[in-house]
């Protein structure tokens, strides 16, 4: 059945949580949300310093930690007592610090693959059986990294969980429709207030946006806009995809050695 374009992006009276909704790429999907009518849940360990608000509108933050599913069970329930259902959860909480797999500890390693692999699996998990149950189903959006398809030393466990995610992306996909779509978008390259920590100083970040094809780092609402079309009426037979956001991808690296740059 065909939507109406002058409604499709029209979130009035849904209900979104967005994990670590509070700072970078979570806030951008906020806001984002926000702007198109939604009633937003944004959980974090630590609530922000500033509400995640656009216009005269502010998401609700709830407290928990992606990791601990009974904390998961305590931000679901907040959602449904305050709004009664839950539409779209967007599973964007995660991250890790540049470190070498050989000098970490094996508890290191699970806390990063808990945060960006099983925290996700669990609040899908749990809001699956919310969005089974009401009418129109749901969606579930999770947020991956170029990390997760090619090799990335420095952040070899973080890409190994954000690969594990795609394939949790798929299967679930298929054995929860067909009320509930769960998708993926994959960010590459993104400019965010901790970008510094990956690209170095403002000279840095402009080397890197030079080998975007598209001249330029993701921004968040490129992230968000992405999140907002697959949660979407527009996207209602779209389910089980990887939605690349990375302005075109990585260059192959033999080029710059072949020309000696």
């Amino acid at each position: 059945m065909a939507t109406s374009l002058d409604t499709a992006f029209d979130f009035a009276g849904k209900v979104v949580l967005v994990t670590g909704g509070t700072k970078g790429v979570g806030r951008g999907i906020t806001e984002r949300f926000l702007e198109a009518g939604a009633h937003v849940v944004v959980t974090a360990r630590n609530q922000p310093d500033t509400p995640v608000s656009t216009g005269d509108r502010e998401a609700v933050f709830v407290a928990a930690d992606v990791r601990d599913p009974d904390r998961i069970a305590e931000a679901l329930a907040a959602t449904t007592d305050r709004f009664g259902r839950l539409d779209v959860l967007v599973n964007n909480a995660g991250g890790s610090p540049h470190a070498d797999v050989a000098d970490v500890s094996p508890r290191f390693l699970q806390a990063i693959v808990n945060l960006n692999m099983m925290g996700p699996l669990y609040f899908a998990q749990q809001a699956n059986a919310i969005m089974q149950g009401q009418d129109g189903g749901g969606s579930i959006v999770n947020i991956g990294s170029v990390a997760g398809s090619r090799p990335s030393p420095g952040s070899a466990a973080y890409g190994a969980a954000k690969a594990g995610l795609l394939s949790l992306t798929r299967s679930l996909a298929m054995e929860w429709a067909p009320k509930v779509r769960v998708n993926m978008v994959t960010g590459g390259y993104i400019l965010t207030e901790q970008a510094s920590l990956h690209y170095g100083d403002e000279t840095g970040v402009q080397r890197v946006a030079a080998t975007v094809p598209m001249g330029r780092l993701a921004d968040p609402t490129d992230i968000a806009d992405a999140c907002l079309f697959l949660a979407s009426p527009l996207a209602r037979h779209i389910t089980g995809t990887d939605l690349d956001v990375h302005g075109g991808g990585e260059r192959p690296p033999f080029l710059a050695a072949a020309a000696g740059t």
